[in-house]
C-alpha cells in the first residue's frame, strides 16, 4: 500500500474513533446545599428496570430505542442493558431520556471507553474532577449506571442553574457556553433520531392526564 494512502486510512480511522465534539465541564464551585443534592443523587441505590409505570410502555420503549440504536451498539443484550439504565438514571434526574441519547451521541458516539483529549470520560463525556466534587474514588467513570448517573445529574444540575434554558445547560455540559454550535447538534440529534411519540393506551392516558 502507498504511504500516503497509508496515513490517509489512519488518520480517517482515528476521526471515526474519537469523539468530535467532547467538550468537558468547567470546574465551579459548589453550594454546600447542591453538593449535598448531588452527593444524595449519587448515593441511590441502583434499580434494575426502566421509570415506565406500564410494563406495556416499557416494552414499546426499549423495542423502538432498541431498533434505532442497534447499529450504534449491535449486541442485543448490551443495548438493552443500556437503554434500561438510561431511561431510570435520566427520568430519575428529571432528564428527557431521548434527550440524554441525543447527548450520548454527540458526545461519545455510543462508545463506553471514549477519552476527550480534555480527560472527559465514558457515554456522557464526564469530567474526572466530579469524582472529587460530590462522588468517592470508587467511582468508575467508564461503569454504565455510574457514569449515565453523573452524566444525568450534572446535567440537570446545569439546567437548574440556566433555570430551565436548555441551550445554555447544554453550553456549560460541554465547556461552550455561549456558542451555539454544541447546543444545536445535541438537539438536533435527539429530534432527528430519539424522539419518541407513545404508541400505547396507557402511556396516551398519562400524556393526556398530564396535559
Amino acid at each position: 500500500m502507498h504511504k500516503t494512502t497509508h496515513i490517509g486510512l489512519l488518520l480517517a480511522a482515528l476521526l471515526l474513533t474519537s469523539p468530535a465534539h467532547a467538550g468537558g465541564q468547567r470546574e465551579e464551585a459548589l453550594s454546600a446545599n447542591v453538593r449535598a443534592s448531588l452527593q444524595r443523587g449519587l448515593a441511590d441505590t441502583p434499580i434494575t428496570r426502566t421509570a415506565f409505570t406500564h410494563a406495556a410502555d416499557e416494552s414499546a420503549w426499549l423495542k423502538e430505542m432498541s431498533r434505532r440504536l442497534a447499529k450504534r451498539m449491535p449486541d442485543e443484550a448490551e443495548r438493552l442493558e443500556f437503554l434500561t439504565t438510561l431511561h431510570w438514571e435520566a427520568s430519575r434526574a428529571g432528564v428527557d431520556p431521548q434527550l440524554l441519547l441525543g447527548l450520548i451521541q454527540v458526545e461519545s458516539g455510543f462508545r463506553k471507553y471514549a477519552v476527550s483529549p480534555v480527560g472527559a470520560r465514558g457515554y456522557t463525556q464526564v469530567m474526572p474532577f466530579w469524582v472529587k466534587a460530590i462522588g468517592n474514588p470508587d467511582h468508575n467513570l467508564f461503569q454504565l449506571r455510574t457514569n449515565l448517573r453523573y452524566g444525568a445529574l450534572i446535567l440537570r444540575h446545569y439546567i437548574d442553574i440556566e433555570r430551565g434554558d436548555l441551550y445554555r445547560a447544554l453550553g456549560r455540559f460541554n465547556g461552550s457556553l455561549g456558542r451555539p454550535e454544541y447546543p444545536n447538534l445535541v438537539v438536533g440529534a435527539w429530534k432527528r433520531h430519539w424522539d419518541y411519540v407513545p404508541s400505547t393506551r396507557s402511556a396516551e392516558r398519562s400524556t393526556a392526564s398530564r396535559s
